[in-house]
């Protein structure tokens, strides 16, 4: 049999093994508690990331459908503008196509009420007489952005 001594170490270590035994049972349940959090945060994210995503794809769609409605307004308005184009001047024409590219775009604006609408100045009274005193169908241009001036009544002429 073995001594009292033996017995005694033995038992030392067996209190020794249980409490490491008892802390390392701790260290799971703890981990266990942390992966079940960290879980239930994964799953809370995965639902916010779902629904960023519905969010996006629902504008992804909405722009498209916008995109669409914009490609058949300039398929539109490209074909009206070939009608009209084509009842214009060709000198006229090319005039109003290099003031385009030349002013951003916009190479004829709206005169109203002694008002360029392409430059937003009020043109002064001598520029206002000459206008005035000109034909109808001559083409007059502002002074200050030289676009072409389209006459209305509005025009305070």
């Amino acid at each position: 049999m073995s001594s009292p001594k033996d017995l005694e170490n033995l038992q030392r270590e067996i209190v020794s093994l249980a409490k490491r035994q008892g802390d390392l049972e701790e260290i799971v349940l703890e981990v266990m508690e942390r992966r079940e959090s960290a879980q239930e945060r994964v799953s809370e994210l995965t639902g916010r990331v779902s629904a960023v995503q519905a969010k996006a794809d629902d504008a992804t769609a909405r722009r498209d459908a916008a995109q669409g409605e914009l490609d058949a307004e300039a398929a539109s308005v490209t074909k009206e503008r070939e009608l009209i184009a084509g009842s214009v001047p060709d000198d006229l024409l090319k005039l109003y196509d290099r003031l385009r590219e030349k002013q951003g775009g916009i190479g004829a604006a709206r005169l109203h009420q002694r008002r360029c609408e392409g430059c937003r100045l009020e043109l002064d009274v001598t520029e206002v007489n000459e206008i005035r005193a000109s034909a109808p169908d001559k083409v007059v241009r502002c002074e200050n952005c030289s676009r072409i001036l389209v006459r209305t009544s509005e025009s305070g002429l």
